[in-house]
């Protein structure tokens, strides 16, 4: 688990360029804390930060590599991420082409699997990961990123080359060695539009035009001067299997979710596992604990009764005989800490669950270097309380569709927070048009009296038609999670979690989101999905008597902050001042925003989680454009605590 950064010169001066990725290299030196080096030939500069998670002693990256191990390599490469099925790669490769290896990790695997399996060696990789591959006899760059988008990797191309990096702020730093001006002055109007409705800035795009994400599931090639080219190796695919229980059914989801956690415990460091009050994590860490009796669980909550997960969590690490550490978030500490985690966002996720994950982050990584975390587990087995919705609207499906447009209608004129008004609103709209994941902030009517170039012709419909495309004939649900798979997963759940952990220099590892757990969640039909009034039915049934049972059939609470509460109180005169000292004026109407605060301090309508997305985004805009705001980073520095 790393930070990686590669420049591809379009000039073949690369040797010119070596400064300038030491100094990016610095934004993401909490990525690698371990170690840090660079590497150039004439077209190619890379660059790395180390966090040692296995083989620690050797592996140092870039690396090179030739099938001969002669004194010229032909490849070199970074890789961020952890390759779980690297020992049966590398078995593999020794057995089929006879192939030596000098390190015991698994970054050599995946240069070696390239030189002999091509492109193609991205499929048959189990893990997490985001790696460029410089080939010196073809003089072309090759890279790829995990199916699910675990690890991150932005690209900026230019004049003078393209550049990718595990963090954004690596790239505005390179802007300039690549003759693209100032990117800050050039934000993407569309990207802020959709970051207002969804709370997070949708893939591909980041809120600077000139800076993109590779998208999850993809590989790429480029050559010096050329363009990008990328190919999509992975799409998930939802396909329903028969109806009906099966033991065989449930015993295989057990044994394909051990699996991937005994895979996920590899390391040469100590893991620990994340722990809430959920199914997901639970079982996480009661699976962990097979494989390393003295397992450390941790979990973080509030001291406000009804936002707290932490003595269900305390119960469930007794159950399964833990030792267990909890960390208490306080409203002035998160007030304090935002500006600095925003920093570390790169773009504005308006998630309020990120800002207790980076505390227990930071508490966490005094202990261990790796945590298991529950991620994933709701997309891919229907967790969601929202995927009951289809259910609970299909009466409205009988309704003829004019008589359902007037029923849409007649909603807007009731008066807002009114019971039944949301539930009128989208049962009058067609599944592609009211779903676009589980965050829904700003409606268009209530972002047009916001944001300063609103545009009609914007709609979450950009982002999401081509999911819904690609899923016709499936049944809702599995649509919704196929939607969630690429907007709501990969732009909020994997974005906090890799973000606010590599924050604190801690590997994060999903079990959940791994192709294997996945081939056969995928093929789950509706009935083991939603059954019995309950959500994620088939693997709750899969984990009895692995979870403990107050866990077991317990309702999904989350992980809610009580922002709604703070923000009518002890929060109400920081967001105050966040918004009238703001330059950002331009492209929000700060008056309006002052007065939906206002609004909800007198109540009874909440605006919190509006509010909330907008004094993000405020933050970042005084960080990133008007650098005004100056979090002061700390150094790594981790004293274990035994």
């Amino acid at each position: 688990m790393c930070g990686l950064l590669g420049l591809l010169t379009a000039r073949a001066d690369a040797a010119g360029r070596t400064g300038s990725i030491a100094g990016a290299l610095r934004c993401a030196r909490h990525r690698g804390p371990d170690e840090s080096g660079t590497w150039n030939d004439a077209e190619v500069v890379f660059g790395f930060n180390r966090l040692s998670v296995i083989d620690v002693e050797h592996s140092h990256q870039p690396l090179h590599w030739s099938p001969d191990h002669g004194p010229n390599p032909r490849y070199s490469i970074v890789f961020n991420g952890e390759i779980y099925n690297y020992l049966e790669l590398r078995d593999e490769l020794r057995q089929q082409y006879g192939v030596s290896f000098t390190t015991q990790g698994d970054t050599e695997a995946i240069v070696a699997a390239y030189h002999y399996w091509g492109p193609a060696a991205v499929g048959r990789l189990r893990g997490m990961f985001a790696f460029l591959i410089w080939d010196s006899h073809q003089r072309v760059l090759f890279g790829a990123r995990d199916p699910f988008g675990i690890k991150p990797l932005f690209m900026a191309a230019g004049p003078a080359g393209v550049a990718f990096g595990s963090e954004k702020k690596s790239l505005l730093e390179l802007a300039p060695s690549l003759g693209l001006g100032n990117p800050a002055a050039d934000l993407d109007p569309a990207a802020l539009h959709h970051y207002l409705l969804m709370q997070y800035v949708p893939e591909p795009a980041t809120l600077h035009r000139s800076i993109r994400r590779v998208e999850s599931g993809t590989y790429f090639t480029v050559r010096p001067g050329g363009e990008v080219e990328q190919e999509r190796y992975f799409t998930p695919t939802f396909h329903s299997g028969a109806a009906g229980g099966s033991s065989a059914l449930h015993s295989r989801i057990a044994d394909v979710l051990s699996d991937s956690v005994a895979k996920h415990m590899r390391a040469d460091v100590t893991v620990g596992a994340f722990l809430s009050g959920g199914i997901d994590s639970t079982a996480i860490a009661a699976l962990a604990k097979q494989h390393n009796p003295n397992l450390i669980t941790f979990t973080t909550g509030f001291e406000r009764e009804g936002y707290s997960e932490v003595d269900v969590a305390a119960e469930s690490a007794a159950a399964i005989g833990v030792r267990h550490v909890v960390r208490t978030v306080k409203p002035d500490e998160m007030m304090a800490a935002l500006p600095l985690i925003v920093w570390y966002l790169d773009d504005p996720v308006a998630d309020p669950a990120l800002v207790p994950l980076w505390f227990i982050a930071r508490e966490a990584r005094q202990h261990v270097k790796v945590v298991l975390s529950g991620e994933g587990a709701d997309e891919l087995f229907g967790g969601y309380t929202i995927y009951r919705e289809p259910l609970s609207l299909a009466p409205f499906e009988k309704v003829p569709g004019a008589v359902r447009g007037l029923l849409g209608r007649a909603s807007t004129r009731l008066p807002e927070g009114m019971r039944g008004k949301d539930l009128l609103r989208r049962g009058a709209l067609p599944l592609e048009q009211r779903y676009y994941g589980n965050a829904r902030i700003f409606r268009d009517d209530q972002l047009a009296g916001v944001l300063r170039q609103y545009d009609p012709r914007r709609s979450h419909t950009d982002i999401t038609a081509a999911h819904y495309r690609d899923s016709q004939g499936w049944d809702p649900v599995a649509r919704m999670q196929h939607v969630d798979l690429f907007t709501w997963l990969r732009g909020d759940i994997l974005v906090k979690a890799d973000k606010m952990t590599m924050a604190n220099s801690l590997e994060l590892r999903v079990p959940f989101l791994d192709p294997e757990v996945f081939a056969v969640a995928s093929g789950l039909p509706l009935s083991e999905k939603l059954a019995e009034g309950t959500t994620k039915y088939a693997l709750r049934q899969a984990l009895q008597g692995i979870v403990p049972p107050h866990v077991l059939h317990r309702r999904k609470l989350g992980f809610p902050v009580p922002i709604r509460l703070w923000l009518r109180d002890e929060m109400y005169v920081w967001a105050r001042d966040i918004i009238r000292d703001s330059q950002a004026d331009h492209l929000v109407d700060l008056a309006a925003v002052q007065r939906m605060l206002d609004a909800h301090r007198e109540g009874p309508i909440d605006h919190s989680r509006r509010i909330w997305t907008l004094l993000v985004f405020l933050l970042w805009h005084g960080i990133f454009v008007e650098q005004r705001i100056r979090p002061e980073v700390p150094e790594p520095a981790y004293p274990v605590r035994l």
